[in-house]
């Protein structure tokens, strides 16, 4: 039985897919080699993401491997939390979405250009996307 594996991209990681980053658009490629690979792309990420780069939510929503994930009730509830903490709303629907869950019990990594945003967030783990020339 093969293991699933899975990558929440936040606001930057989007932005470097959007700017042709090797690394983000690596996760995206290799998703497509099978069903135990995920790429789950926060709605509220891509909404920041959009905000900079006009027509990157049209790109990636046309990525068969990129899962766009909506804000559920449990996620507006979580996320209203982490905003009153101080977190902004940009990268609360990713802490949310890389927490563990009973269908991921070790939560899912974070790709990110900025990982010490989510430094003091507990149980966050990372992906740092490094900055390509």
């Amino acid at each position: 039985m093969s293991r699933s594996t899975a990558v929440v991209y936040d606001e930057s990681a989007l932005l470097a897919l959007g700017s042709g980053n090797v690394l983000a658009s690596q996760f995206i490629a290799n998703t497509q080699r099978g069903p135990t690979r995920h790429v789950y792309v926060p709605a509220m990420c891509l909404t920041a993401a959009d905000g900079v780069r006009k027509g990157l939510a049209e790109h990636v929503g046309t990525l068969p491997a990129a899962e766009i994930v909506e804000l559920d009730f449990a996620g507006v509830c979580a996320v209203g939390a982490l905003m009153r903490d101080g977190v902004e709303w940009r990268l609360g629907h990713a802490i949310h979405l890389s927490r563990p869950t009973p269908d991921w019990p070790d939560g899912r990594p974070v790709l990110t250009a900025k990982p010490e945003l989510y430094a003091d967030m507990p149980l966050v783990r990372t992906i740092r996307l490094p900055e390509q020339p």
